[in-house]
């Protein structure tokens, strides 16, 4: 069997009788985790389908998920990951546009899944209890049979490196949802590459959702490739996860997102370094969250560029400027979504890009589309991305003059403020600093005469001080005065997808009609709380310049 598939790499673990997976109270070693894979594939091929043999599942991270998936790929059966955060109606619309034919669910969400089956038409059920008579109690070793005893009659599955596994949708941030496809391949080659900085007496903690790329190919594939044992939580816990780092023994954590300034915001105590974990491992961490991450936890922080799609992958360099993303490796270009030409390096004084009109473009793959395999089914998205045999990533960065990358946003998240393009990126870099936030977004809203104005949302320790904020943004030389936000909301949360990305949009939409305090600064103003007064002297505004249309929600 290729030793690029997730089959293969199951399979090499078919006799190993160390710890494969931990679910709360539950230990499996990785011959019972193959073997659940078999006695899950094996159910699978006994179901019958109408269309493609495609599987859907609405569940957090249970076992059961984990079953699932080896099952799939030992049978051939393709599993649609859904995300159960997402309403009836969207969920519904997902199944149909990826050919669900059997919708399988865990307990919370029964009554969802049988709404979505009924619009459907197909059948639900609950995922069978493929593991739990092959569990043991911790340090007890596993009964678990041979998998080649499990069913003699089952042939072993050896599938095409290039054959569908799964198929996850992006997070959704700037647009709806795509289904990627997600490929033998696309699993086994980064969960062999990451194996390398692991090995089978590590644990690999695994709270992300196995609904997204980033728990399957960052923890459960090196987890599979190394050996070293999975350790699931249901759901992500800010609070949880230093107690479960300790009581598992976990030495490697993978994170998306802004799940690491949700830990950061937890009480400090002087045992936090008091604790296995050694690495963690994630994408879209801010630079300020992963040093002090890093620092207060005791462990290497490696912040990696990756996307659902994974075209474009780009190694941190740690010898690199504060938040750059690595250098630009061979094929990788940035260019200019206007003229598809790459766009000159960016002229960098104190922190600060003075040339963000020429610098600032689109990752482009120009080599090819890497491991990206498609969307399913959604040619508009996929002309969207790829274009004369290059992938556009659709994510905005620049590369200073030696040639290291600084992400600027993604292709929805460019401001004009009095002419100039501003990109957000850099801004919440520098918002991220200013003491007490947990986090920081920032995004556009309409100026009343022409262009865009920055408004930021903050989430914050303790309350705002706006006398401090002024004080904090006039010091920054990196923040040019038109990147100063003009509207700055004190937010408790901030919209989020289920892994931890901010959803900008319907900050975008709110603007500053929320229920959240808003601070702001007008022209040649100090900062002060809007009120009603205020709104209707800019709603005036916006009419005297003729766009108020800007303003209807």
């Amino acid at each position: 069997m290729a030793a690029d598939t997730l089959a293969a790499l199951l399979l090499a673990r078919a006799g190993d009788d160390r710890p494969g997976l931990v679910f709360e109270d539950r230990v499996w070693s990785w011959r019972a985790h193959v073997a659940a894979c078999r006695t899950a594939a094996a159910w699978l091929n006994t179901r019958a389908f109408d269309g493609p043999p495609h599987v859907g599942v609405l569940c957090d991270n249970v076992p059961e998920m984990v079953f699932l998936l080896g099952g799939a790929a030992l049978s051939g059966r393709v599993l649609v990951a859904l995300n159960p955060t997402r309403s009836v109606e969207e969920l519904t619309r997902d199944a149909r546009a990826t050919d669900v034919g059997l919708l399988l669910w865990d307990g919370p969400y029964e009554a969802v899944a049988h709404s979505v089956a009924d619009a459907l038409g197909v059948a639900s059920a609950p995922i069978p209890d493929w593991g739990s008579a092959l569990t043991t109690a911790p340090d007890v070793r596993d009964p678990a049979p041979d998998v080649r005893d499990l069913d003699p009659d089952l042939d072993t599955h050896a599938p095409d490196p290039g054959a569908l596994v799964m198929l996850i949708f992006t997070s959704g941030t700037s647009g709806r949802p795509r289904a990627v496809r997600i490929t033998h391949r696309k699993i086994a080659v980064p969960g062999v590459s990451l194996a390398a900085m692991l090995s089978p007496t590590d644990a690999v903690y695994c709270a992300m959702p196995l609904f997204h790329s980033g728990a399957v190919m960052a923890a459960y594939a090196p987890a599979v490739a190394s050996g070293a044992a999975l350790v699931l939580r249901r759901r992500f816990s800010a609070s949880g996860l230093l107690p479960d780092i300790r009581r598992y023994g976990c030495t490697y954590l993978h994170y998306v997102g802004k799940a690491l300034s949700y830990v950061l915001a937890t009480p400090r105590r002087p045992e936090d370094a008091d604790n296995p974990l050694r690495l963690a491992f994630g994408n879209e961490g801010s630079a300020t969250a992963t040093r002090k991450f890093g620092e207060r936890f005791g462990c290497h922080v490696i912040d990696a560029f990756g996307s659902t799609e994974t075209a474009i992958s780009l190694s941190p360099d740690p010898t690199g400027p504060p938040g750059c993303l690595g250098r630009l490796p061979l094929g990788i270009e940035i260019r200019s979504p206007l003229t598809g030409l790459p766009c000159p390096p960016g002229r960098v004084e104190d922190g600060r890009l003075l040339n963000p009109d020429e610098a600032i473009g689109e990752l482009v793959n120009t080599g090819g589309l890497g491991l990206f395999d498609g969307y399913y089914n959604d040619p508009d998205a996929d002309a969207e991305r790829m274009r004369e045999g290059a992938f556009w990533s659709g994510d905005l960065a620049y590369a200073d003059a030696d040639g290291y990358v600084f992400f600027a946003g993604r292709g929805t998240e460019r401001l004009r403020v009095d002419g100039e393009n501003l990109a957000v990126a850099p801004i919440e870099a520098v918002l991220r600093e200013f003491p007490g936030v947990i986090e920081a977004a920032v995004y556009p809203v309409p100026d009343a005469a022409a262009g865009d104005q920055v408004m930021a949302a903050l989430v914050l320790e303790a309350s705002f001080d706006p006398a401090a904020f002024a004080g904090f943004l006039t010091s920054r030389r990196d923040l040019g005065a038109k990147s100063f936000p003009r509207y700055v909301r004190i937010s408790e949360g901030l919209p989020q997808t289920s892994s931890h990305k901010v959803v900008k949009r319907v900050l975008v939409k709110e603007g500053w009609w929320t229920a959240d305090p808003v601070w702001w600064r007008p022209s040649g103003a100090e900062i002060r709380l809007l009120g009603g007064e205020d709104v209707a002297a800019i709603e005036r505004e916006f009419a005297r310049h003729g766009r108020q249309h800007l303003l209807e929600k």
